[in-house]
């Protein structure tokens, strides 16, 4: 039955393959709000979600033969939308947070489950105001639900890096939050 996931909308990609705008105008208005959100908790500025959805609209309509149901449409058009929102932060130089260059360990959290529970508006807000490089993993792994190695690939950075930038990253944002 899972199979069937990645068949969904078949029809229409079908058809936007053979160019049929109104098919691709079709798969645009399925997808167009939930990419723009994507795209707008990344780069958090409109009018560059905007342009960025729009563009990733293009390059999928001109690149679909590369499409081979391998994943949902939505989640191949999904990975197009992070990339160039990430493409257009590192244009305007807003890079995931370094960390020294000394090797860090993360150790395994034992009090998960005692960790506070949080308004979700005040966890919202919190993410706001991480630095960008911590918004982007955060948003990337929580929001996202990519995992450290997908980001490691995304953000081309190593899978230690991403489990290093994630953790201080949920730190720096329980300590905005109860601050708030």
């Amino acid at each position: 039955m899972e199979t069937n996931i990645l068949y969904t909308h078949k029809e229409l990609v079908e058809q936007s393959k053979l160019g049929d705008r109104n098919s691709q105008y079709k798969l645009y208005e399925l997808y167009v709000d939930a990419m723009y959100n994507i795209s707008m908790r990344m780069v958090r500025i409109k009018e560059d979600a905007e342009d960025i959805v729009q563009d990733s609209f293009v390059e999928a309509f001109n690149k679909l033969d590369s499409f081979k149901y391998e994943s949902t449409f939505g989640s191949w058009l999904k990975r197009i939308i992070i990339n160039k929102s990430i493409n257009h932060l590192k244009k305007r130089r807003i890079l995931a947070t370094p960390i020294d260059d000394q090797m860090y360990r993360i150790k395994a959290e034992d009090n998960e489950d005692e960790a506070p529970v949080m308004e979700i508006k005040k966890v919202i807000k919190g993410i706001r105001l991480l630095p960008a490089g911590y918004q982007q993993i955060i948003s990337l792994y929580l929001i996202e639900g990519y995992d450290h190695i997908e980001i490691g690939e995304i953000l081309n950075i190593s899978s230690s890096t991403s489990k290093s930038q994630y953790h201080r990253a949920k730190k720096k944002l329980i300590e905005i939050v109860k601050t708030l």
